[in-house]
C-alpha cells in the first residue's frame, strides 16, 4: 500500500512539473505571437500596405532587390544597379497604397 501510495505521489509531482513547464511554454510562445503580430501591424500600417503574407514576401523581395542595386553600385555596375533599383522600386510601390 505504501509503495502505491508513493507511486501515485510520484506521478503527481512530475505532473505538477510537466504542467508548470507546458504552461510556461505557452505564456512565453503567446507573448512572442501577440509581440510579432503587432510588429506586423504596425509595419503595414507605417508603409500603407497590407498585413497579408504575400505583402510581407513582396516586401522582403522588394528590400533585396534594392540592396542588389546597392551592392552593384558599390561594385561600379551602375547598369546593372539602375535596373534593380527600378526593379525594387516598383515591386515597393505596388505593395504601398
Amino acid at each position: 500500500m505504501q509503495v502505491e501510495g508513493f507511486f501515485e505521489w510520484l506521478g503527481q509531482v512530475l505532473g505538477s512539473i510537466i504542467r508548470f513547464i507546458v504552461d510556461g511554454l505557452s505564456g512565453l510562445f503567446q507573448l512572442v505571437s501577440r509581440a510579432s503580430s503587432h510588429f506586423v501591424e504596425g509595419l503595414s500600417e507605417a508603409l500603407g500596405m497590407d498585413t497579408s503574407i504575400i505583402s510581407i514576401i513582396t516586401l522582403v523581395v522588394g528590400l533585396v532587390l534594392l540592396w542588389s542595386a546597392i551592392r552593384a553600385f558599390m561594385n561600379a555596375a551602375f547598369i546593372m544597379g539602375i535596373i534593380w533599383l527600378m526593379l525594387g522600386l516598383w515591386l515597393l510601390s505596388w505593395i504601398m497604397h
